[in-house]
């Protein structure tokens, strides 16, 4: 592989945007009705003095990062700015040219050891240099005219020795060996006050877009689902036996994954509802369709009992207790076999986790440990661009995708935006009830234009309606 190219990092803007839900979403402790993005801008500068910019955008998902119910929303969204901030101004600091990962691993150990002190928990201290790195790589990707893709198969961030965690992997080789594909199948998510069947509506939208799970399979076509579960074992398996009744129409397979949002106490709780399942005749088509559980078990207390002593038939992955680099080691040997992929908490994680998968199946000559791909809240543009890629990337076949049902498109920005996503982008986009949107046929998302120069965007948003975060 070429050396990678090393650069300095002039500048880092913060801005955001309000982002406002056509229906609500309940996840774990929260119903989300409206939610700011984050963007981040990065300028980049060549020991020739050329220069380029780059750009990253993600939700401020309120008690997602930290469930302490004493914090309201406002003062997560307070939390997540703060940590911006602190990733804008460690970058910043230090004006010796470095790799892009180079940058990463700079400042990885001292920003997460800043936000400890500051009483902020892994998940969250990485959410800054997450969109800091993301907005670098497309920097790095635009000034070389190559895709994300095309970068990341030759290395061109420099992924390796720099820090330990990475060190014993052959990168460049594992990079050099991914393909990504032309499309992949979307996960519908089913949150906790979701609609089921026109009968549980209350009221109704009557934007022309799905509301109910029912509407959802027939205009989107999906085969692959997450279910949300509450940690109540009776009003879990009756909202399964709801969700089964529509999903056991379809005629063809379908897969889904159970999402415990860290709602169980430990994996008595969680073994107690598969048991439930397994006996409840209503759901055993359900039952077989389970793929894996998501965090059933508090992060607080998720790593602290070995799974395998549970009886648990599903694998089980981790997604909130994947605070820190090595968290999935840790996990790994308490009998977890999987972890999320999530742009929000780093594309150099996702990319380490990923290896180490390959690694450690090739040691026991068969599959056991994977990625999954989780994040609901990525909204159209450059978020769910960028995490459609990197999840792409790293082989994932499915990925939960929901964006497109909670937020009514790109309906609340200027035609001009919506328009230049839409041709720059015509295969993942639609123009359809009024907005542009993410386009699912058959359950799937075409992703071919993704591979346009730059972090997975031929397209920017319009910066100048944007707010400025202080900091």
């Amino acid at each position: 592989m070429a050396e990678a190219p090393r650069f300095v990092v002039r500048e880092i803007e913060l801005l955001e945007r309000p982002v406002v839900l056509r229906l609500p979403f309940r996840f774990g402790v929260v119903t989300l009705t409206e939610c700011p993005q984050a963007f981040v801008r990065a300028r980049i500068e060549f020991g020739d003095g050329r220069s380029q910019w780059g750009a990253a955008a993600e939700m401020m998902a309120p008690k997602w990062f930290d469930k302490n119910l004493a914090l309201s929303n406002e003062d997560n969204f307070g939390q997540l700015r703060e940590v911006l901030a602190m990733a804008r101004a460690a970058y910043l600091a230090d004006p010796a040219p470095a790799t892009a990962f180079g940058h990463f691993s700079r400042h990885y150990d001292s920003h997460l050891q800043a936000a400890l002190g500051q009483g902020l928990n892994p998940l969250l201290a990485n959410y800054g240099p997450a969109l800091v790195d993301r907005a670098i790589l497309d920097a790095l990707c635009r000034s070389r005219g190559v895709s994300f893709y095309a970068a990341m198969q030759a290395n061109l961030p420099g992924i390796g020795a720099d820090r330990p965690e990475f060190a014993r992997l052959d990168f460049d080789r594992f990079l050099a060996g991914l393909k990504p594909a032309a499309t992949i199948e979307a996960r519908h998510t089913v949150g906790m006050v979701d609609a089921i069947t026109a009968a549980d509506l209350a009221s109704s939208v009557g934007d022309g877009l799905p509301e109910t799970l029912e509407q959802v399979v027939q205009r989107y076509g999906h085969r692959y689902f997450k279910l949300k579960v509450g940690g109540k074992l009776q009003a879990d398996v009756d909202r399964l036996a709801a969700i089964a009744s529509v999903l056991d129409r379809l005629s063809q397979p379908y897969f889904a994954s159970l999402d415990g949002n860290e709602q169980y106490p430990d994996a008595s709780g969680i073994a107690e509802l598969l048991a439930q399942m397994r006996a409840t005749p209503a759901l055993q088509r359900l039952n077989q369709s389970i793929l894996f559980i998501e965090q059933p078990i508090s992060r607080a207390h998720a790593l602290e009992a070995d799974l395998r002593c549970a009886g648990l038939d599903k694998p089980v992955i981790i997604d909130e207790s994947d605070g820190e680099l090595d968290t999935f080691v840790q996990a790994r040997a308490r009998g977890y076999v999987g972890v999320s992929s999530k742009t929000c908490k780093g594309v150099y994680k996702s990319v380490l986790n990923a290896a180490r998968c390959v690694e450690w199946n090739a040691e026991a000559a068969g599959e056991v440990c994977f990625m999954s791909a989780e994040d609901l809240t990525t909204q159209a543009g450059l978020s769910v661009q960028q995490d459609l890629a990197l999840v792409n990337l790293l082989g994932i076949g499915h990925v939960e995708r929901n964006g497109h049902h909670y937020v009514n498109g790109m309906a609340a920005q200027s035609q001009a935006e919506q328009q230049a996503f839409l041709a720059a982008h015509p295969d993942l986009y639609e123009q359809s009830q009024g907005a542009v949107r993410l386009s699912i046929r058959d359950g799937r998302i075409a992703l071919g234009s993704l591979a346009a120069p730059g972090f997975a965007s031929a397209a920017m948003p319009d910066f100048s309606a944007m707010t400025a975060i202080a900091g």
